[in-house]
């Protein structure tokens, strides 16, 4: 649909809800239906043949929830609107999506994959362990242009990435790249904060689990993207079921109404506290992006152990990007399943302690990290004074 130039906080309250008002309607439907009627078996057999053929959405109504769904399609159009992408299409995980990347290049010959370490622990060990069929080499920004081969079907980078919140020059990768498309994993900065696609990446994936549904109560996974590989995703989603469900297609649109207040409330407490963490001796080193954003990673003097012990207000889970300030050790979770010399070379240290900023006031979750960080400390030195 075309529509007049806006900005992205008024794109995120609308995308997506342009007709509800011709409906005579204020909030958007939520369709739970898995099969769709119709006494038109040979015109449903004319869109079946379509979408096998082509990948595009069918014309009218769904013929089953496997290709097509119209609260998640609202969803999928609005995502795309924010990341500036002709189109975009949604599963139920962020690594189902990832996974759908992969056989869609792997299905066209490409099996080869450049990556570039840190990223999320369970994409690190998707493309290192082959289960897909992929064979990666990992390298560092620099070496990209060298370490692609005839058969690379894609470029993996993730930035800021999880969990050391190192950054990825994303116009550089894009000049290596030449006509390899970029995959790159957006989840910690946004739209908000960035859009990959203006850059010159082919494919942004989403966690929507974490900041864009931002609540901690619904789990999705998005690819923005052109339309052409839109299809090829939609074919995998079909033949593989990892279909989003309506009911969290519902809240993800929900959630992106309110996801630039989030984004920028969240991030200034986090520069607020990478500030302080950068100044206190029982932290070593800080890492926060120049991008901004609302997770902040720190390496402790003592025991990062004691610290996720010790915090009250804030919650000790794995994920991120919920309204509630989360804070967890990577190498004893979220990048366990990472060999222990993969994790070194990533940066991703034992006294490493990654947090998701909430939307609590910033003294109340001063005062919180100050009692745990002082709860079994090992005497203080004097800080790396390296914020980023």
């Amino acid at each position: 649909m075309d529509t007049p130039s806006r900005s992205l906080a008024t794109e995120a309250v609308h995308a997506g809800r342009e007709d509800l008002a011709a409906l005579g309607l204020h909030a958007a439907p939520l369709d739970l239906s898995t099969t769709y009627p119709s006494r038109d078996s040979r015109g449903e057999a004319a869109r079946i043949d379509e979408f096998a053929a082509t990948g595009a959405r069918p014309e009218g109504p769904p013929v089953y929830a496997r290709l097509d769904n119209p609260t998640v399609a609202r969803f999928e159009d609005a995502l795309a609107r924010l990341e500036g992408t002709e189109s975009a299409v949604a599963f139920a995980s962020g690594m189902a999506a990832l996974s759908a990347v992969l056989l869609v290049r792997a299905s066209a010959g490409l099996r080869h994959v450049v990556a570039v370490r840190p990223l999320y622990g369970c994409s690190d060990h998707l493309l290192g362990s082959g289960l897909l069929g992929t064979e990666v080499t990992w390298t560092d920004p620099a070496g990209i242009a060298s370490a692609i081969r005839p058969d690379t079907g894609l470029v993996m980078v993730e930035t800021p990435a999880n969990p050391t919140l190192a950054e990825v020059d994303l116009r550089a990768v894009a000049h290596s790249c030449g006509s390899v498309p970029i995959l790159a994993d957006n989840t910690f900065a946004t739209p908000v904060l960035q859009r990959p696609a203006e850059s010159g990446v082919r494919l942004v994936l989403h966690s929507a689990t974490k900041y864009l549904g931002g609540h901690g109560d619904v789990l999705g996974g998005v690819v923005a993207c052109d339309e052409e590989m839109a299809r090829g995703l939609r074919q995998i989603r079909f033949a593989t079921g990892g279909v989003l469900h309506p009911l969290a297609g519902y809240l993800l649109l929900r959630g992106l109404a309110t996801l630039p207040v989030r984004v920028r409330a969240q991030s200034a407490s986090a520069a607020e506290l990478a500030r302080r963490l950068s100044e206190d001796p029982r932290v070593s080193r800080v890492h926060y992006p120049r991008i901004g954003g609302a997770m902040v990673a720190f390496e402790v003097v003592g025991d990062p152990h004691g610290v996720i012990g010790g915090v009250d207000l804030i919650t000790p889970a794995v994920s991120l990007g919920s309204v509630d300030t989360l804070i967890q050790h990577p190498a004893s979770i979220s990048h366990r399943i990472v060999e222990e010399a993969d994790r070194r070379s990533g940066g991703i240290s034992e006294r490493l302690l990654r947090m998701s900023v909430g939307l609590e006031d910033v003294e109340d979750l001063w005062a919180d990290l100050d009692r745990a960080l002082s709860a079994k400390a090992a005497p203080a030195r004097q800080p790396e004074r390296a914020v980023r």
